[in-house]
């Protein structure tokens, strides 16, 4: 049992890993780039970005202690010259894990690992994507839609109002024309009921 197992040994001595991790980090600050298995990029990846950071600082300590791990002068002196200067505004994830499969001979998964300042088309393209703000002319094209629509919608509705307006107005025209006939019409019915009498009396006298 492989108890508190915190790494991958990819089945090597500790010299032997050590050794390979070293190589494989000088020649991806030399290459920016390597193809690789994908559970050896994944431990170069945990190796090499704590010696890109402390090319940030330039220090004749820090020369020393990365070309320790390194044992390079060419790589060292890409790392703390080209790529620092590259990765200076980046707090952190120096490097990206690009997977291509399993490979004919042993089936095994095989990847790149690169640096991801280094990769021009990829930083093209973030950079087209940061530049397009299709969302928000859609969702401006959509109020301005909501807006335009609401006004349509409403005319009509003041149109009902008038008509129905007019209506009652007709309505109402026809109920006074009415009222005014039958006043008429009881005017002359007063008139010879008070004249009747008048006649009655004469006749007595």
């Amino acid at each position: 049992m492989r108890h508190g197992k915190k790494f991958n040994h990819l089945g090597r001595t500790a010299s032997h890993r050590a050794a390979l991790l070293s190589n494989m980090a000088s020649s991806l600050i030399l290459h920016k780039r390597i193809e690789t298995t994908v559970a050896k990029a994944k431990e170069l990846r945990k190796y090499v970005e704590p010696l890109i950071t402390k090319s940030k600082t330039d220090s004749t300590n820090n020369r020393r202690v990365v070309f320790s791990y390194l044992q390079n002068k060419d790589s060292v002196k890409e790392l703390f010259g080209i790529v620092s200067e590259k990765v200076a505004n980046r707090p952190g994830g120096y490097t990206r894990i690009i997977k291509l499969g399993n490979r004919l001979g042993d089936n095994a998964e095989v990847c790149f690992i690169e640096l991801v300042d280094f990769n021009e088309t990829m930083l093209a393209a973030s950079a087209e994507k940061a530049g397009k703000t299709r969302r928000s002319r859609r969702s401006g094209a959509k109020k301005e839609g909501v807006e335009a629509a609401a006004p349509v919608a409403e005319a009509p509705s003041a149109e009902v109002v008038e008509e129905v307006a007019a209506a009652e107005e007709v309505a109402e025209a026809p109920a006074a024309e009415v009222v005014e006939e039958v006043a008429a019409a009881e005017e002359p019915a007063a008139e010879e009921s008070t004249d009747e009498p008048k006649e009655e009396k004469g006749e007595d006298a």
